[in-house]
């Protein structure tokens, strides 16, 4: 991997860790700092993340990192949901029985911890990586490089948005992985349509709750279609 490739992915790797705020300014230098990267790399990452939508240069401030409004959820769900759609419909071709099973029994153990009066510390980064690790397997499953990093991408501006409706995230995880169990269940019934419906519904109540989360520490008003 190149200095360029490993910045970004430093730079990727800050915004699931939430080290990096929506609207928040950095200068190159800081940058530099964050991702342990020299100056020059950061100056190759700089236009890649740009076109991504991920920062925007702005004269006499420096770098902005995206900012959180209802255009960006609109947009980040709409394309979660198309490129979802496909992904689920190729899965439920694909996956064999034994991924299926291995599945389930990640999602039973993060529920299980998620459920307990006093959930461990690890639990919500674990989380995520079940979550987010069921979300990408399906849309990797299709063997579509580009498709895959518009994906990534747009995952990461999911990210920012879920990082905004932080006072929420501690009831996410047991709602979560309902949803996604409902929808592996449905996969190993192989009920294509119902396991379709269930992945739809989840996209859709996942971005319910991340405005909910937002509506509740004032951040911003209810979203309409």
């Amino acid at each position: 991997m190149n200095q360029r490739s490993r910045a970004y992915q430093g730079f990727r790797q800050q915004i699931i860790d939430a080290r990096i705020r929506p609207g928040q300014f950095v200068s190159q230098r800081e940058l530099m700092e964050l991702l342990e990267m020299p100056l020059a790399a950061v100056r190759e990452l700089v236009p890649r993340l740009e076109a991504a939508g991920l920062i925007k240069t702005v004269p006499k401030r420096g770098l902005q990192i995206a900012s959180v409004d209802m255009k960006l959820i609109r947009n980040a769900w709409q394309v979660r949901a198309m490129v979802e759609r496909e992904a689920v419909v190729n899965f439920a071709r694909v996956a064999s029985a034994e991924t299926i099973e291995r599945l389930i029994e990640s999602h039973e153990a993060i529920l299980e911890r998620a459920i307990k009066p006093r959930p461990d510390e690890a639990l919500e980064r674990d989380a995520q990586a079940v979550d987010w690790g069921l979300h990408d397997q399906m849309v990797d499953a299709i063997g579509n490089e580009i498709l895959s990093e518009i994906y990534r991408v747009n995952s990461l501006h999911v990210r920012l948005i879920r990082y905004d409706a932080d006072s929420m995230r501690p009831v996410q995880v047991v709602p979560a992985m309902r949803e996604h169990l409902e929808f592996l269940h449905a996969l190993a019934a192989r009920d294509a349509d119902a396991a379709l419906a269930h992945m739809m519904s989840h996209i859709e109540q996942s971005k319910h709750r991340v405005l909910a989360g937002m509506l509740r520490v004032g951040q911003d008003a209810p979203y309409r279609p």
